[in-house]
């Protein structure tokens, strides 16, 4: 969720789904079934859709609220 947040959406919110894996699988080192169970479970959540495509997510707005920037400073405190 860190890199899908940190990511510029393109037209209508979709984040390409290589803004999220790329930083992921090398730049943190995850696994590809870390990555897969990630999305898996974001999606699950509620908090991603992913296009049918497979090219990009999107935020639902019940992910948006739970990671926008005010949400994730009340967390921390």
């Amino acid at each position: 969720m860190e890199h899908a947040r940190a990511s510029e959406p393109i037209q209508d919110g979709r984040i390409y789904i290589e803004a999220v894996n790329g930083p992921f699988l090398f730049g943190d080192k995850g696994t590809r079934p870390e990555y897969a169970a990630g999305l898996d479970h974001a999606i699950a959540l509620g908090w991603l859709e992913l296009h049918d495509s497979g090219t990009f997510v999107k935020f639902t707005q019940s992910g948006a609220d739970t990671f926008s920037p005010d949400a994730v400073v009340q967390a921390v405190l």
